[in-house]
């Protein structure tokens, strides 16, 4: 989204007009951003290029361009396969697809963005890429080795999007965590998160896909000194079961989890921690499926997504058999799901009677959709709000909880 987002504000600069997922059928040229992470996500990708192909080959586009990570790693088979895209690109080719459009690419415009969200809200990827060698993930094979922005570009990019109206960012990288070692030779989340928060008219910070291993601590300090850093943190943890964590390449262990949880636990009291898991990873037994639905007893998360494994060419991974059949991934994953469902009710219940901050995302039938600091954008939980009052997107209002669901909370304005 961010990476299509830059390319919107490089072609308007360069006088293109253009629109992010137009409803309307009066474009000439479609770019399609493609992900090549998962099964789910190529298969996604491949039938929206065969879909502007086909709209091609009826008149009603000049042109279909693609890029992204799809397009990165299977450019040679995809142009056997769809001969009618006129031009595929990686994704660092950014400056390629310009030429296409007779533009250059503005290098004083670094940052520059056409928000494709709702105004208030923006992700900010703070780097590009990743070091380690987890032996399911593809990632490194499709954006390369890990490479920081520097502080001031990102604090001036903060700068535009609070002109441009937006109140919540969310930083994410492929790892986080690691921010800086390249650029600086030390971690230096914690620098970047103080320098951001500093940023006048920033309400709301988020962190998203901080990796467990060599996790810096110092971070916790920030979040809990700085009013605007929310008191959340997404820490994708795969697995719990040591065999499974040791096959990933994880460089953790169960212990090292639980130590490191209870570590973030201890020093920001009260934080939501969210996680992502995979299952059915080649050779995972159902003694191992128990071990994390335990764990998940024992430990209750706040959020939890669970996905399951997919056999990705070029990970260390494909080396092993890809065991257990996609059923059966499917029915272990619901299975964990399940137990995070009641946890996730219990937590939820707890909040009833209390008042939170939300911020206001939108309207939908009649009533507002919100969020609380422990929310993030559409993987997470959602306030419903009740009321005759005019609220607009980006509000935030105090709201005293009435009701809990599995995944959402209903309340009233305070």
């Amino acid at each position: 989204m961010v990476d299509s987002e830059v390319l919107s504000g490089q072609l308007k600069a360069n006088d293109v007009d253009v629109v992010h997922e137009s409803g309307k059928s009066d474009h000439n040229v479609v770019v399609v951003n493609t992900c090549g992470f998962i099964d789910k996500a190529k298969e996604e990708s491949v039938n929206t290029i065969l879909d502007q192909v086909d709209l091609k080959r009826q008149g009603k586009l000049d042109k279909v361009y693609v890029t992204g990570c799809l397009s990165e790693r299977y450019r040679g088979d995809l142009e056997k396969e769809i001969p009618e895209v006129d031009a595929w690109f990686g994704t660092m080719e950014l400056p390629l697809i310009l030429k296409k459009f007779d533009a250059d690419y503005k290098a004083e415009l670094v940052g520059e963005r056409m928000l494709s969200t709702p105004s208030h809200y923006a992700y900010m990827k703070i780097a590009e890429g990743c070091n380690r060698t987890c032996a399911f993930c593809a990632i490194p094979l499709m954006r390369g080795q890990h490479v920081s922005k520097p502080i001031e570009e990102l604090v001036a990019e903060a700068e535009r999007l609070v002109k441009m109206g937006v109140k919540e960012i969310m930083l994410i990288a492929q790892e986080l965590t690691y921010y800086g070692l390249d650029l600086y030779k030390k971690r230096r989340l914690a620098d970047l998160m103080n320098a951001l928060a500093d940023v006048k008219g920033i309400e709301w910070i988020r962190l998203h896909y901080a990796y467990p291993t060599k996790f810096p601590m110092e971070i916790l300090e920030v979040m809990k000194n700085r009013s605007n850093i929310c008191n959340y943190l997404d820490m994708p943890l795969q697995h719990i079961a040591d065999p499974m964590l040791k096959a990933m390449k994880r460089q953790i262990t169960r212990k090292e989890i639980l130590d490191l949880v209870n570590a973030i636990r201890a020093e920001v009291p009260g934080i939501c921690l969210r996680t992502t898991l995979i299952t059915g990873f080649p050779g995972e037994t159902l003694e191992d499926v128990e071990d994390v639905k335990a764990f998940l007893e024992e430990v209750r998360f706040d959020r939890v997504g669970v996905f399951t494994y997919s056999h990705e060419e070029g990970t260390s991974a494909y080396d092993l058999v890809d065991d257990i059949p996609a059923e059966e991934k499917e029915r272990r994953a619901q299975e964990i799901m399940e137990v995070q469902q009641e946890i996730s009710l219990e937590k939820n219940q707890e909040k009833v009677g209390k008042v939170f901050k939300v911020i206001v995302d939108k309207k939908e039938s009649g009533r507002y959709l919100a969020r609380t600091e422990f929310d993030s954008v559409e993987v997470d939980n959602e306030v419903i709000i009740n009321t005759s009052k005019k609220l607009k997107p980006g509000d935030f209002v105090e709201v005293r909880i009435t009701k809990a669901f599995d995944y959402d909370l209903e309340g009233e304005l305070v």
